[in-house]
C-alpha cells in the first residue's frame, strides 16, 4: 500500500497501530490526504481519507475502512526524517478551503524516507485536514514532538555535578574554605541562607535524577511486557500440545501483563472526536487475554476494573465503557457485548455457544446425585469453568428455552432436569 517509499505501520486485529517502544499516541485526525506536491519519481503513495494519528516518533497514517477491507497495515512517517515544517498562512483563500499543514520530507536516491545517511532530494508534503479537527492545535503538538526530537534519546543525560567546595564553609575563622572573606552579620545569614537553599535544590536535582533513572526503566519494563503480550496474542490457539506446567506458567505471564498496564492509552485530549471509536478497538484489542482465561465470557463490571487499572491515571467512565462496547457492531473484531434476560451484560467471544454450555450443564444436571439434589450456580461455574454469576446466568437461560427447571429455597436456586420439555407451560388449560 505505501508503494516503496513510505514506511509500512502493523495494526492490530481491531484496527489499532503498533507502536514502537517507548512511542506515545499525541493526536488523531480524521478523513486526511497526504499528497506530495514535487513527486516527480512517483514513489509517494496516493494515501486518500484515512486517519492520521500523531506520536512522539512518527506521523501513522491508517484507512478508514482498514478493519472491514481486511487491510493489516498502514504508512507512517519518520518525524526524524522531517526537515522542516511550514508555518500555516492565513488568508482569504484558506478559509473556504480545506486546512493544510506543509512540511518536508528527506528521501534517498531509490525514493524511499531517509531518517540518518545519505540524502538525494527532498519532497514538500501536505496533510489536507478534510474532517473535523483545529489546525491549529495539531500543527502546535506536531511542532512540539519534532522538536523535542524524544526518538534520538529515551534516557534523559545526567547533568555536570556542582563542585562541593563551592558550598562547604569551615566552622570558625575569618575566611571560608575557597579563600574568600567570610561574612558577619545580617550578610552573613544571607549568605548562609543562600549556602542552604543552593544545596537544597542540589539534593532535589539529584532526587529527581533517581526518580528518571526509575521511570526510564520502568518504561522498559512496560515496553518489554508489551512486546511478550503481543507474542503471546499472535501465537497459535491450538494448545493441545501444551503441558499443565507450560499453561500455568503462560496464566501467570497474561496476570502480570495486565498489572504493567497499556503504553499508550486512548485519551480524549489525543483522539479529540474519535475518542470512543479509537478507545472500542484498543478495548477490544485489551480484553482478548481476560477473555479466553474466564472461559469466553466476562462481566462488563470486571472489564471495567481491568481496563482501568490497565490505564493508570487516565481512568475512563461507566459510560464510555458501555460506548466502546456498542460500537463493536460497526468493527469486525471477533468478541461482542451480550444482555441476559436479567440485565446483567457480558462481554463474549463471538465463537462462544450456547448450545455447548446447554450440552455440559445438561450432563451435569443427568449425574445421578444431580438427579436427586439438583445444582447449584457453583455447581455449574465449576463444570464451566466460569465465575458462579456468569454460571447463573446460563442456567437461567437454559430455564427460559425449557432444559431445566428451578427449585427456590431458604439455601437459594437449585436446577432440575426438565423431565417435561414438550409440555408447553403457556397453555392455559393445563
Amino acid at each position: 500500500m505505501a508503494g516503496n517509499c513510505l514506511p509500512a505501520v502493523d495494526l492490530t486485529g481491531s484496527g489499532r497501530p503498533v507502536f514502537l517502544p517507548n512511542e506515545i499516541e499525541c493526536s488523531l485526525l480524521s478523513s486526511v490526504d497526504l499528497v506530495c506536491e514535487d513527486d516527480s519519481f512517483g514513489s509517494f503513495p496516493h494515501l486518500k481519507s484515512g486517519l492520521l494519528i500523531l506520536t512522539t516518533h512518527r506521523l501513522l497514517w491508517i484507512p478508514d475502512a482498514s478493519v472491514t477491507t481486511g487491510i493489516t497495515s498502514g504508512s507512517s512517517i519518520p518525524l526524524g526524517a522531517i526537515t522542516h515544517i511550514f508555518s500555516s498562512k492565513k488568508s482569504l483563500k484558506s478559509i473556504f478551503a480545506s486546512p493544510r499543514v506543509r512540511f518536508q520530507l528527506s528521501l534517498s536516491s531509490d525514493g524511499r524516507v531517509v531518517v540518518s545517511g545519505p540524502v538525494s532530494r527532498s519532497v514538500v508534503v501536505t496533510i489536507v485536514m478534510r474532517g473535523k479537527g483545529d489546525c491549529d492545535v495539531f500543527l502546535a503538538k506536531f511542532w512540539e514532538n519534532w522538536r523535542a526530537r524524544v526518538w534520538e534519546t529515551e534516557s534523559v543525560p545526567s547533568s555536570s555535578s556542582i563542585s562541593s567546595s563551592a558550598l562547604s564553609t569551615n566552622s570558625g575563622g575569618l575566611y571560608s574554605s575557597d579563600g574568600l572573606v567570610r561574612m558577619v552579620g545580617v550578610s552573613g545569614i544571607l549568605r548562609k541562607e543562600q549556602e542552604m537553599w543552593e544545596s537544597t535544590d542540589k539534593s532535589l536535582q539529584e532526587a529527581f535524577q533517581d526518580m528518571n533513572a526509575l521511570m526510564s526503566k520502568a518504561k522498559e519494563m512496560v515496553m518489554l511486557a508489551e512486546k511478550m503480550r503481543q507474542k503471546l496474542l499472535s501465537g497459535p490457539n491450538s494448545q493441545s500440545d501444551k503441558t499443565s506446567d507450560e499453561m500455568g506458567s503462560k496464566e501467570e505471564m497474561q496476570d502480570w501483563f495486565l498489572s504493567v498496564g497499556i503504553v499508550s492509552p486512548v485519551t480524549k485530549e489525543s483522539a479529540g472526536a474519535l475518542y470512543h471509536q479509537q478507545l472500542s478497538r484498543q478495548l477490544a484489542d485489551f480484553v482478548r487475554i481476560p477473555l479466553d482465561r474466564a472461559g469466553g465470557v466476562i462481566n462488563l463490571i470486571d472489564i471495567y476494573c481491568l481496563f482501568n487499572r490497565a490505564r493508570g491515571t487516565e481512568l475512563i467512565s461507566p459510560d464510555d465503557l458501555l460506548q466502546a462496547c456498542s460500537l463493536w457492531e460497526k468493527f469486525d473484531v471477533p468478541i461482542m457485548l451480550r444482555k441476559f434476560d436479567s440485565g446483567v451484560m457480558v462481554i463474549q467471544n463471538k465463537t462462544h455457544s450456547d448450545e455447548e454450555v446447554f450440552a455440559k450443564i445438561k450432563i451435569l444436571v443427568t449425574k445421578p446425585d444431580a438427579l436427586q439434589a439438583g445444582i447449584s450456580a457453583s455447581d455449574a461455574a465449576m463444570t464451566l469453568g466460569i465465575a458462579p454469576a456468569m454460571a447463573k446466568e446460563h442456567l437461567l437461560t437454559a430455564e427460559s428455552k425449557g432444559l431445566l427447571c428451578r427449585d427456590i429455597s431458604p439455601d437459594g436456586f437449585r436446577f432440575y432436569i426438565n423431565l417435561f420439555p414438550e409440555i408447553d407451560r403457556d397453555d392455559m388449560y393445563l
